[in-house]
């Protein structure tokens, strides 16, 4: 019949040296920047509920006039 594959894995302790080889390639960001960038988030992420739920107002009154 058909014949099987080997199931030879690669050490693990080269999976671990180059998965410490990648982490060591990341910039991590500095904790100003970090701030910053979380800020920018976190406003506009109010600001975006803010617009729904005004949008989501003005249509419900809309909807409540037409269907009265």
């Amino acid at each position: 019949m058909g014949e099987t594959a080997s199931n030879e894995k690669a050490p693990k302790t080269d999976f671990i040296k180059g998965l410490k080889a990648e982490f060591n390639k990341i910039i991590w960001p500095d904790k100003d920047t970090l701030t910053k960038e979380t800020a920018v988030v976190v406003v506009s992420t109010v600001i975006l509920g803010i617009v729904i739920a005004a949008l989501d107002l003005i249509i419900k009154f809309g909807l409540n006039i037409v269907l009265g």
